[in-house]
């Protein structure tokens, strides 16, 4: 853990992040807060004191037109300086900060934009050669025929304006110079006002996440929970120094409270680069590998389960991998001010041995989704339904899979993460995906989705054969395709789309769903 006299006074007592903005700016001054490096381009970078410095600019210019506390705001930037400037800006004024995936394509787009209920929408104009200007006009046809800046959008009833950069902006677009020309008109003074009447209670920030199984859903979280998960989330770390390279998104919470804060907090360099390829090889919540394992640095505690919700792990592992559980370290460790069960559908905890449902509840507990009511979520004593299915093991609790992955096969339950454990271990095979088909005879067909290691071949029936010396008959996969790693499908949230490889594979052996 970190020294407590490596880290300021102001900057742990900090509660709010207007508070936590300042003290790390005191704090570190002139050293790089976040750097973006791309090949072949001089970097772009951002200091302690600049961040500070430029972000009161641009919340001065947000509070002159009329944004803010609790005017949702969202935003479309990938990592880089950019990114934590315009969060900043609208942070410490009070403001929503709702950044948004560059991943989402226009029809994605426009359910998160109508979903989220935006006043404004500030959007890089280009990223790895995409134009975010032809992109909101694809999901918004409406910017195309239109000719005021002042939206009347049906689409999106309570959007107002959209701002950008760069030349040819259509004309319901906004210049970026609209938000920070009138900058000069709020004083210092002003925002210093402002600023003190952000509390820990107001929200900070609103996430949208989806599941594998479910549409895209906004997490809101504030500001006390926020910065103090990212004070125990840098505890967890070590101390770092220089620069640290932030490889997972900062619109969803691995960037943002797994590296951003916590970074800020060491007063340490966040490295960025120009996108974050979306690839099957490390995808969230999927069996590894053991080459991929082993390219993977770990020391104790190993992070064990988190979500948006959470803000990031709410559980960790006292090792890395537990024999039989090759998804997550086994759960040995609560974090600070949450609590966990392992509960039955009555909401009671489980027998030793038994699995259950893993709950939570705690301070840093997202306090509601956004349009969604808590019991669709939330169980009566405020413990959130994760959908993760844990086995109770005396004070250890093991991560076997989501409650809407198990396959009912022949009267017994199957863990997809089980049987692609003992697949992934067999030559040949570099992943594996388990389903359950419907099937009239067994109630559900387990078959497995396979992807070869390079130069390798596969043989279902030897594979079959293997699978039968290491697993339980009703768990061995009745059924087999092949896949390349370019044909995996995967979410806008690097999660493999288990619904997706549930209809290829049904498609291939000429089932019906």
């Amino acid at each position: 853990m970190v020294a407590v006299d490596k880290i300021s006074d102001p900057i742990l007592a900090a509660k709010t992040y207007p508070q936590f903005l300042r003290a790390v700016a005191l704090a570190y001054e002139d050293a790089p807060a976040v750097i973006l490096r791309r090949p072949g381009i001089a970097d772009q970078s951002l200091s302690y004191r600049d961040l500070e410095s430029r972000s009161a600019s641009l919340a001065r210019g947000l509070l002159a037109r009329g944004i803010g506390k609790g005017t949702r705001i969202g935003f479309i930037f990938g990592n880089g300086p950019e990114f934590v400037l315009i969060f900043s800006a609208l942070a410490r004024i009070g403001a929503v900060a709702i950044p948004i995936s560059t991943l989402l394509k226009s029809n994605e787009l426009v359910r998160v934009l109508r979903q989220a209920d935006l006043t404004g929408l500030i959007v890089q104009r280009s990223l790895l050669g995409n134009d975010y200007a032809d992109r909101m006009c694809e999901a918004l046809p409406g910017l195309l025929t239109g000719h005021s800046p002042e939206l009347r959008l049906e689409q999106t009833p309570y959007l107002r304006w959209i701002v950008s950069t760069g030349p040819d902006l259509p004309q319901t677009f906004r210049d970026f110079s609209w938000l920070s020309d009138e900058a000069g008109t709020v004083d210092e003074s002003l925002l210093e006002e402002v600023e003190r009447e952000v509390h820990s209670t107001d929200q900070l920030v609103e996430i949208y996440t989806s599941g594998s199984m479910a549409l895209p859903k906004g997490v809101r979280h504030d500001h006390g929970p926020a910065i103090f998960r990212g004070h125990w989330i840098r505890a967890q770390m070590g101390l770092r120094t220089g620069e640290v390279y932030c490889p997972l998104p900062m619109f969803w919470v691995g960037g943002l409270m797994i590296s951003l804060l916590p970074n800020m907090e060491m007063g340490v360099a966040s490295l960025c680069s120009e996108g974050t390829p979306i690839s099957s090889r490390y995808a969230m919540g999927s069996v590894l590998a053991p080459e991929d394992l082993a390219e993977m640095k770990q020391t104790p505690p190993f992070w064990g389960l988190g979500m948006s919700e959470t803000l990031g792990p709410y559980a960790l592992g006292k090792e890395f991998r537990a024999p039989g559980y090759p998804v997550c370290a086994p759960l040995d460790i609560v974090a600070d001010r949450f609590e966990m069960r392992v509960a039955d559908a009555n909401g009671r905890p489980v027998a030793d041995r038994e699995i259950g449902e893993i709950q939570v509840r705690g301070y840093a507990l997202s306090p509601g989704l956004h349009k969604i009511e808590r019991e669709e979520y939330y169980t009566a004593d405020g413990f959130y339904h994760t959908g993760d299915l844990g086995l109770v093991e005396g004070e250890r609790v093991h991560f076997v899979g989501r409650d809407g992955d198990m396959i009912k096969s022949a009267g017994s339950n199957v863990s997809p993460a089980e049987v692609e454990m003992e697949m992934q271990a067999l030559d040949g095979i570099h992943s594996a995906y388990v389903v359950g088909l419907p099937d009239a005879e067994r109630g559900q067909l387990v078959a497995a989705a396979i992807v070869p290691r390079e130069g390798s071949s596969i043989d279902p029936d030897a594979i079959q054969k293997e699978l039968r010396q290491k697993l339980s008959p009703y768990k061995v996969p009745q059924a087999y395709i092949l896949l390349t790693r370019d044909e995996v499908p995967m979410l806008f949230s690097n999660k493999v789309d288990r619904r997706r490889i549930r209809t290829l594979t049904a498609e291939r052996l000429g089932r019906s769903l």
